[in-house]
């Protein structure tokens, strides 16, 4: 009945299945969707199918397309469903096309309809179909939808989740994790003044989070991306011998021999007992050192003899 009252129509296509959820806030929907211009729904204007990854919305959270909770909340999991804002209401209307077009900021699959909605307001429908509704506290959420003492929660929750992918040998879903637990405590930091004691506590908690991300980085052979990170670590805390060691090792890797082997001598400097390691790394540059010499000297050798 609110829907309706809202100037918006439901036509279920396919019944759902088990009870109504109660959606409070907090519960976490999974959908696909298609948008459609009334009197032209061969063409849809955005289909997340097409982008391979359906939709989250989560109750109460202020999502920037509020009747889709609205309709959301009228359906079970596994319900289809199509909704038509009512042509009647040029108002409501208006409100549905301005809002999907700044949901999908013009680019979604880069058709110009969207921005032509925008110019031209029109009813539209959106065909829903529920894959999943999720109740508060039985999933993990993405760091925006989080409150700030969420976060704060979640991010050890995260780093152990994420060295446990690392011990696992899945690399890049450990960096994601990582990359996700830093997310978090960004964003709170974002809040603080810089270099206060809050601010400074954040920081400390960010940095060997980012160290993780980097040994994954180092992994996966991205290696500049090591060098920045561990650089801005070092800018702030000059005795952090487990960066100058990363460093050291993305310099090696892309040839940066003397940039090297002063990061390595940092390294012993800071700390005499990883003189093993350090010696390893060492032995091991000067080996790769020796073979590009004797490639270049092949390499040469067969240019000036043509």
């Amino acid at each position: 009945e609110q829907l309706r009252a809202d100037g918006v129509y439901k036509e279920v296509l396919r019944e759902g299945t088990g009870p109504l959820p109660d959606f409070r806030d907090g519960t976490k929907a999974t959908f696909h969707y298609r948008t459609l211009r009334c009197g032209d729904e061969e063409a849809p204007l955005d289909d997340s199918r097409e982008r391979g990854k359906p939709m989250e919305l989560i109750a109460g959270k202020k999502f920037k397309l509020p009747v889709w909770e609205a309709a959301l909340r009228t359906m079970r999991p596994g319900e289809r469903a199509r909704f038509r804002c009512d042509a009647k209401d040029p108002l409501e209307g208006q409100r549905h096309c301005c809002s999907i077009a700044q949901l999908h900021d013009h680019y979604s699959l880069g058709y110009p309809d969207l921005d032509e909605l925008q110019k031209n307001p029109q009813p539209l429908i959106f065909d829903i179909e529920v894959l999943k509704v999720e109740a508060p506290g039985s999933y993990q959420q993405d760091p925006w939808a989080m409150t700030d003492e969420e976060k704060l929660q979640a991010v050890p929750l995260i780093h152990k989740e994420g060295n446990e992918l690392y011990r696992q040998g899945k690399v890049q879903e450990a960096a994601a994790k990582y990359y996700d637990a830093i997310a978090c405590l960004k964003n709170l930091q974002m809040k603080e003044q810089p270099g206060s004691p809050d601010w400074i506590e954040l920081d400390q908690k960010i940095t060997p989070l980012l160290l993780n991300y980097c040994q994954c980085k180092l992994q996966s052979e991205e290696y500049y991306e090591v060098l920045d990170h561990c650089s801005s670590i070092l800018n702030k805390y000059e005795d952090n011998v487990k960066a100058y060691f990363k460093r050291g090792k993305a310099h090696a890797a892309v040839w940066n021999v003397a940039e090297a082997q002063a990061d390595f001598a940092k390294v012993l400097a800071l700390d005499p007992s990883l003189r093993p390691v350090v010696t390893k790394e060492l032995r091991s540059l000067e080996s790769r050192l020796r073979e590009k010499d004797a490639e270049d000297k092949i390499r040469f050798k067969g240019i000036f003899s043509q």
